[in-house]
């Protein structure tokens, strides 16, 4: 069934679920992207119950570079969202600010811009009621401009984040076409100081509406010295492979894996099963590219600044 259903669960428009989205915040914070100066380059794709007809698939492509004479980073990105008779598609621009950068800490602000763009081909609803009057049978197609901002603290092993997306459906009330806007609140521990292995863990909350959910995440990734030879390129231990496991009380459970290709290349893969009685059969999957440029942002951290801060 071409899920009548699923279109009234998406277009109360939450924004896209992407279970990889700790390796990239980017999508609802675009504070985020003020990282080390190198060339970032990201791509993950989500299936979602397999074996729903019209089940949600998101494709996702971002690019970013800080600018560390500007203090500042440059991103733009695109989001194409699948699910039922609705695709939405969300192109931005990404500009973000390091507002200040001390020897233990540093902190940033984001803004995104862009067009949000919904279309409904009415036309493949399968009703049982075809005399519904909430039910249309057209085409349509719609677009508004987007923002997003955020900002985001970091220091040695912390990182906190608070954003905000849509902003301008706050005021909206015909949202049931586009996106609503949501609420982010994160903190993620992260400790490099193993030569062995780096761990983290992650607690999120999103808000829409009158709706919360809460997510939490620990992750393992194991790391081998570098060679003898001391290349100003790649220093110190380098990240090998990596596992974790993430929970949603949207009972939704995940888990995670990545292997390290090259110094510079990352690929992941994410297996979301959930909890929903409805839905225990179908699961969903994920796959995850990210890619560094130049070489020496492949190392397993990267100094920012000085001697002492590092920037995740």
């Amino acid at each position: 069934m071409l899920s009548i259903i699923s279109y009234a669960d998406t277009c109360a428009q939450a924004d896209i679920s992407m279970a990889t989205h700790w390796n990239n915040r980017a999508n609802y914070n675009p504070a985020s992207i003020a990282r080390t100066d190198y060339l970032y380059l990201y791509c993950n794709t989500r299936k979602q119950w397999i074996g729903v007809n019209g089940a949600p698939m998101v494709f996702n492509l971002q690019a970013s570079e800080y600018i560390n004479d500007l203090s500042s980073a440059f991103g733009v990105s695109v989001v194409g969202d699948y699910i039922g008779a609705s695709q939405a598609y969300n192109p931005m621009v990404t500009y973000a600010y390091r507002i200040a950068k001390k020897e233990r800490w540093a902190m940033s602000m984001g803004l995104s811009a862009g067009a949000f763009i919904r279309t409904v081909n009415g036309s493949l609803f399968e009703a049982e009621n075809t005399n519904d009057p909430s039910l249309f049978y057209t085409y349509e197609k719609k677009t508004r401009p987007d923002l997003n901002v955020g900002f985001e603290l970091q220091t040695v092993h912390f990182i906190y984040g608070f954003s905000s997306t849509h902003l301008f459906a706050m005021s909206k009330s015909d949202s049931l076409f586009f996106n609503t806007n949501h609420r982010y609140f994160y903190a993620i521990y992260k400790n490099e100081d193993s030569q062995l292995f780096t761990y983290s863990t992650g607690l999120q909350v999103v808000n829409r509406n009158s709706f919360i959910d809460v997510e939490g995440t620990v992750s393992l990734r194991l790391k081998h010295l570098p060679r003898t030879i001391d290349s100003p390129v790649v220093r110190g231990p380098q990240e090998l492979i990596d596992i974790g496991i993430t929970c949603r009380t949207s009972r939704q459970l995940t888990l995670l894996c990545g292997v390290m290709v090259t110094p510079y290349l990352r690929i992941g893969y994410a297996f979301d099963q959930s909890l929903l009685t409805r839905l225990l059969s179908n699961e969903t999957h994920e796959i995850m590219i990210e890619y560094r440029i130049p070489a020496r942002a492949a190392a397993t951290t990267v100094r920012c600044g000085s001697k002492e801060f590092w920037y995740h």
